[in-house]
Parts: structure tokens; C-alpha cells; sequence
């Protein structure tokens, strides 16, 4: 956002800032708060303080903003309460998306930096990873939740952690009892922490980086949440009208658990078994490239094939006909 950009919506923002910082008690906590909002909103690469500072002109005190971030006492959770009840209200959402955004790195001055896969490189580099909520339609989203995800190098009681990292956590910041969590528990916990602001989730949709953990789409039933999650084709299943069996007992030790006779296929050896007549047309909505209806763009279409399976796996749980 250009200066001039921001002249024309400052007085907006400011409401809207105003809004979300009501729960501080003191009124330069106000102030800077709604002076960082702005800094971060400007065009420039870098969003530490020092060129935020510089970039809000007569309104940039960097010692004044260094001050609010890192040594004014203020409760993160109550501001983003505040913005997932303001966002809710105003988007109305149908779904929770969960997702994370790596921040790419070339120092080792910030909290959890590590050599990891991101999507925003599309490989391993060096970058922290923050896991988010986004309360969500057709047209709009917000996020409204968000974690530092902690790399178990960073974690003094890991088997993996690395006494670098490990001796830069005090200079940091990081408190002792911040350790590693893997990120579907980082977005469960979320989503508890969301829903205990009142926050309704009507449906969550995520990409397979979560949708593989068996344990966090456990979680979300545990939850009585309904989702939509992506998986990897190379994950295993069984058809949905295989049922295990049950071995012959050779009368000693203890009776061997229920077996399937066939053995698994990869979730893409199943769709392409069902053949290509399974596959039925889905058209949800129109894209951004130029086509022949009546708003003028083309419609997204695909085709896509609806199966019921057993999932397979250790961490998958079981029933009495199996998983």
C-alpha cells in the first residue's frame, strides 16, 4: 500500500485498529499498536521495526514501536479474539481453512528459523513456518489464528535438537516451556482456542500437509467438526466393501488379530480402478481467464471421482469391521 493509498483509507483503519486494541489499558499502547498496523500495511519488503519506522514518516518512533513489541505487556490472544469475532461478523464465513506460510530467511536473528519444506518456496529452505486459521467464502477470508511452528532442532528436549538453535532461544525470547509441536496439533489447538471465543466453524478444508495426519482428522471428529481435507495419492486403502477376517487359531499364544485378505492400493490405484465412466463433471465456479458466458470468464470444471474406502495405516482407528 502506497502512502497515498493509505491517506485515503487512514481514517477507516484507524476505527478499525481502534477497534481491535480496545483492550488495552494504556493509551500509548493504543497509539503504537494502531502505528504498527500501518507500518506493516506499507509497501516494503522488510517489516521489522526499524524500516516501518522510517517508512511512517512523523508518525515512526522506533524506539516507541520496538517498545510495543517486544517489552509492552499486552495479551496477543485478546487482539486476535477480537479480530475473529470483527471478521466473523463481517464475512459471515462457510468454512475454516487451515494453512501455513513460510517467512524465507537469511540471518539467525529470528525465532524458529530453520532449514524446511515451505509451499511459498516450493522447496527446503531456510525460513520459519507460522500455521494459520482463516475464517472463509467464495469471496473473501480473513485470517483470524495463527503459531510460530517450532522445529523440533529448536526443542532442548528433542533427540533432534541442535545446540545452536537451542542456545539462541533465550536471545529470542522464547519462553521454557515453548517446545515442539507437530502443526495439526498446532491447528487443533486453534481451533479450540477459536471456538472458546465463540467463534461457530462450520466446515474445515485443508491441503494434504494436515489431511494426512490421521491423528488430526481423529481430532476433528472428536470434535464433531465435519471437513474436507486433501491426502496424498500414495496413502494406502482398502475398497469399501473389503472386511477382515479372522485367521485360523493354532490353539496357543494369543489369537491373531483380524487380517484383510487383499492387500492395500494407493489411494490412485483405487480411482484408477473405478475407470474413467466413475468420473463425474463438477463445475464450481467462474476463474479469472477470459470465456464466453455472461459475466465473460470461464468457468472452473473438472472431473472428479467419489469413492467411500478403508483407510489403512497404524494411525488409523479401528472398528469392529475394520478401519
Amino acid at each position: 500500500m502506497t502512502p497515498e493509498e493509505m491517506a485515503g483509507v487512514r481514517e477507516d483503519l484507524e476505527a478499525f485498529a481502534a477497534e481491535l486494541f480496545d483492550g488495552f489499558f494504556r493509551a500509548d499502547q493504543r497509539r503504537w499498536g494502531q502505528a504498527y498496523v500501518r507500518g506493516l500495511l506499507l509497501d516494503g519488503r522488510r517489516k521489522s521495526v526499524e524500516p516501518m519506522a522510517a517508512r511512517l514518516g512523523e508518525d515512526g518512533n522506533r524506539q516507541a514501536l520496538a517498545h510495543f513489541i517486544t517489552s509492552s505487556p499486552w495479551d496477543p490472544a485478546h487482539v486476535r479474539a477480537r479480530l475473529a469475532w470483527r471478521m466473523h461478523e463481517a464475512i459471515g464465513p462457510e468454512a475454516l481453512i487451515v494453512d501455513d506460510t513460510g517467512f524465507l530467511k537469511d540471518g539467525d536473528a529470528s525465532a524458529c528459523v530453520s532449514r524446511q519444506y515451505t509451499g511459498t518456496a516450493g522447496k527446503v529452505t531456510k525460513c520459519q513456518v507460522g500455521v494459520s486459521l482463516h475464517l472463509a467464502t467464495d469471496h473473501a477470508s480473513a485470517a483470524v489464528n495463527w503459531r510460530l511452528f517450532m522445529p523440533a532442532s529448536w526443542d532442548p528436549a528433542s533427540p533432534e535438537a541442535d545446540a545452536d538453535k537451542v542456545a539462541r532461544r533465550s536471545r529470542c525470547g522464547i519462553p521454557d516451556r515453548v517446545g515442539h509441536v507437530e502443526k495439526w496439533q498446532l491447528a487443533l489447538d486453534m481451533i479450540d482456542e477459536s471456538r472458546s471465543w465463540g467463534i461457530d466453524i462450520p466446515l474445515v478444508v485443508t491441503d494434504a500437509g494436515y489431511g494426512d495426519a490421521a491423528a488430526f482428522r481423529h481430532g476433528l471428529e472428536e470434535r464433531n467438526l465435519p471437513y474436507a481435507v486433501g491426502i496424498s495419492s500414495r496413502h494406502t486403502a482398502h475398497p469399501a466393501d473389503a472386511r477382515p477376517v479372522q485367521p485360523a487359531y493354532a490353539g496357543t499364544g494369543r489369537p491373531p488379530a483380524m487380517q484383510y485378505p487383499a492387500p492395500t492400493q494407493t489411494m490412485k490405484d483405487l480411482v484408477i480402478a473405478a475407470g474413467r465412466a466413475a468420473a463425474r463433471p463438477v463445475s464450481w465456479r467462474e476463474g479469472s481467464r477470459p470465456g464466453k458466458s455472461i459475466s465473460g470468464f470461464k468457468r472452473m470444471y473438472s472431473r472428479f471421482v467419489a469413492l467411500r474406502i478403508r483407510p489403512a495405516g497404524r494411525g488409523v482407528r479401528k472398528t469392529s469391521d475394520g478401519p
